[in-house]
């Protein structure tokens, strides 16, 4: 099934319990068995490319590659509200994202694994919600990452003896461009440890799907902060992300083998007192547009 299908909610021809956000050629790891290539038309358009349902050790798992095949749109540019609408309508209940990103501190090197708690926002021009046009609400996101799912992760990653870092905060810029020092030097002060441009608005979708969401942030640089290493090049950051990606993809099948996609979390029910608007004066339109998340809460 490839190319572009539009799916109704009745009549979706895949189904994954589990998403992985992150490159293209993630999901070609031995032995997983490939069940469809979709690219789903939702209510906010398309995702970033085909989503790959596959196959991994019983697992149906759903792969889809945030910049699109050949990494060809820039942070900015990403369909987040398009690609999380997509993994939820194809069933996802857990979505682990890999991501690279800089370091902020002397401990986390190039090629060590973080597994963030929190996150400072400092993106300017992205769409970050999936409320507003007749309907508003306010998702709780003091924990912006799942702690269950992050917990999983972290675990995984200790246990394949890969070194890993918790209860770090991610720093999301807008990019394209990298920090100035002059940045880079505050977000330190701020107790930060690694800076990225995806993680948002991934995690807040996520949450407002009522999806749990963690990460796997793939150090591949220390930012431009560190005396003895410069500036940051694209050449640096694409050798130690191509060893990252490596790694990771050894390690997915048994992280994916560890989440219980069944498991209840409170994630999954964030949106339950969400919605401000009075059903009364919810639109048909904004039903129809939500009704994939909230459409449970308002039948009762």
């Amino acid at each position: 099934m490839a190319g572009r299908k539009i799916i109704h909610r009745k009549k979706v021809p895949a189904h994954a319990s589990i998403g992985i956000i992150g490159g293209s050629g993630v999901y070609q790891i031995d032995g997983v068995r490939v069940i469809a290539k979709i690219k789903p038309r939702t209510p906010f358009g398309y995702p970033s490319d085909e989503i790959v349902i596959a196959d991994i050790g019983g697992t149906e798992t759903a792969f889809l590659p945030r910049h699109g095949k050949g990494h060809r749109l820039t942070p900015t540019e990403i369909p987040v509200q398009a690609n999380i609408y997509a993994l939820k309508l194809l069933g996802v209940e857990s979505i682990v994202a890999i991501s690279a990103v800089g370091s902020l501190k002397e401990s986390i090197a190039p090629r060590d694994f973080v597994v963030p708690s929190q996150i400072i926002d400092r993106t300017k021009s992205r769409v970050n919600s999936f409320f507003g046009g007749g309907i508003v609400g306010h998702v709780t996101f003091d924990k912006p990452f799942c702690p269950t799912l992050s917990a999983v992760l972290y675990d995984t990653l200790r246990a394949e003896q890969h070194t890993v870092h918790r209860d770090e905060t991610y720093i999301c810029m807008e990019g394209p461009l990298f920090s100035t020092k002059a940045e880079s030097e505050l977000y330190r002060s701020w107790g930060a440890g690694i800076i990225g441009m995806t993680a948002l608005p991934e995690a807040k979708l996520a949450r407002e799907a009522e999806i749990c969401y963690a990460m796997i942030a793939m150090s591949t640089d220390y930012d431009c902060w560190h005396p003895e290493h410069g500036s940051v090049t694209l050449e640096m950051v694409i050798a130690n992300a191509n060893a990252n990606s490596a790694k990771v993809k050894s390690f997915l099948p048994k992280v994916i083998a560890r989440i219980d996609a069944e498991k209840d979390c409170s994630c999954r029910h964030a949106g339950e007192f969400a919605v401000m608007t009075a059903p009364s004066a919810l639109s048909k339109a904004a039903k129809k547009r939500l009704g994939l998340f909230y459409g449970k809460y308002w039948k009762q």
